[in-house]
């Protein structure tokens, strides 16, 4: 029986066949992206690469999937090995800091790219390199209580001015509500290839189609 029997049954073989075949690399191995390739992977997508130069922190425990024993360890290493020996998927994963330099490089045969960066200059090096390039590119963003769900031609990278601060609120249950929304959003593209934006408040527990 296959590990995507379930989700197989609910999507159709037709919609898993696109699922398996397109190439996506994730930008950022954090709360967003290392569930977004978590559950991406889990869904029946096996085209997946991950970028993150980072190592795990005690304070990432709580809304990423990592454990104690990992910390220290860089989390691309943690995150292919853990999702290798849960499904038997090879992820491609980069332990490296993306630039406009190697953007190129580490972005140039994907054919969708998920942006998770937790930095304007990253997210401003994906966007410019997808955009230039004709790659789909989606954005996902979180702040205070509210994420966005955002593709390429629609988005604006934030102002930097909070990118150096480590200590900000974060509610483990705004990560998961976006992460689903996000990954729902990337198999309706891998399927149909609408865009839809959405935004996600978990003060009034509300997700809405963003019309732009």
């Amino acid at each position: 029986m296959s590990i995507f029997f379930h989700e197989q049954l609910y999507r159709s073989p037709d919609i898993m066949t696109k699922l398996k075949n397109l190439s996506i690399t994730i930008c950022g191995a954090g709360a967003l992206g290392a569930n977004i390739t978590e559950n991406l992977a889990r869904s029946g997508f096996s085209k997946l690469g991950v970028i993150d130069y980072d190592r795990i922190e005690e304070r990432n425990l709580s809304t990423q999937p990592y454990y104690r024993s990992d910390i220290g360890a860089f989390k691309v290493k943690i995150l292919t090995n853990s999702l290798y020996r849960a499904l038997g998927i090879k992820i491609d994963g980069k332990s490296q800091k993306l630039t406009v330099e190697n953007a190129d490089q580490l972005l140039g045969k994907s054919e969708l790219v998920i942006d998770t960066f937790d930095n304007s200059l990253s997210r401003s090096a994906v966007k410019n390199y997808c955009a230039s390039s004709d790659i789909y590119c989606i954005h996902v963003g979180l702040a205070s209580d509210y994420s966005e769900i955002i593709w390429n031609e629609n988005y604006r990278v934030p102002s930097p001015v909070n990118d150096d601060i480590c200590d900000y609120p974060l509610a483990r249950n705004l990560v998961m509500l976006t992460v689903a929304v996000a990954c729902e959003t990337v198999i309706n593209f891998a399927a149909t290839k609408q865009q839809h934006n959405f935004t996600v408040t978990l003060g009034d527990f509300v997700v809405k189609e963003l019309f732009i």
